[in-house]
């Protein structure tokens, strides 16, 4: 039996092309991210997934990835999963903070403590998705029962977002990226998850 997780991020949107801080907001694709995805889908970049197990995190742009990579699913939302809330600093851009007090406290702190006013601070942040992978793990080993006497593969497909990705890359490949930022995939792309005795042990970029 194979034993994928395939964590997806979301394609372009308005944020990715401003530059803008927007984990929170509920955007939609940009008509470039709309594109970009459908090309990908006929390079056949994305792992077969036909009798997988779908989620996103709810929001318009997985909502939307989702549905134009694979079509019209069935699928969960796993909200914990969801991009780091930025508070005040939602849909503005470094131009437009670079001389607000609050924001240069937010940027400077090494802590991972501070919180931006009203959104998450990286602590919290990391612990949510944290929990969130618990809960699409423990969603995984459930399908890894049904197929184990089948003969068929457990596949997973998490369709979420940038920081959510990198953070999951970071919990279980520790060390192996020089900067947690590395992890990062282009939107549309993402890693595939193998698992083996219900244990992630490997990866392959997508």
């Amino acid at each position: 039996m194979k034993s994928q997780i395939h964590l997806i991020r979301h394609g372009i949107t308005e944020g990715n092309q401003r530059r803008l801080y927007y984990g929170a907001s509920d955007i939609p694709l940009a008509d470039e991210g709309v594109a970009e995805l459908k090309k990908l889908v006929k390079e056949e970049i994305y792992p077969q997934a036909d009798e997988g197990d779908f989620y996103t995190t709810g929001l318009k742009r997985t909502e939307q990835t989702l549905a134009l990579i694979y079509g019209d699913r069935e699928h969960e939302v796993i909200p914990e999963l969801k991009e780091m809330g930025f508070g005040d600093f939602e849909m503005k851009s470094y131009e437009d903070l670079k001389e607000v007090p609050e924001y240069v406290e937010w940027i400077s702190d090494k802590s991972g403590s501070a919180a931006s006013p009203g959104g998450e601070s990286i602590a919290g942040f990391s612990m949510r998705i944290k929990e969130g992978l618990r809960i699409l793990h423990g969603k995984h080993q459930l399908k890894e029962l049904s197929v184990r006497h089948s003969g068929g593969d457990a596949v997973s497909v998490m369709v979420c977002h940038g920081g959510t990705i990198a953070t999951i890359m970071d919990v279980c490949f520790p060390g192996q990226r020089e900067h947690f930022f590395k992890w990062i995939p282009d939107p549309g792309h993402g890693y595939t998850l193998t698992l083996e005795k219900s244990e992630i042990v490997r990866y392959e970029a997508f």
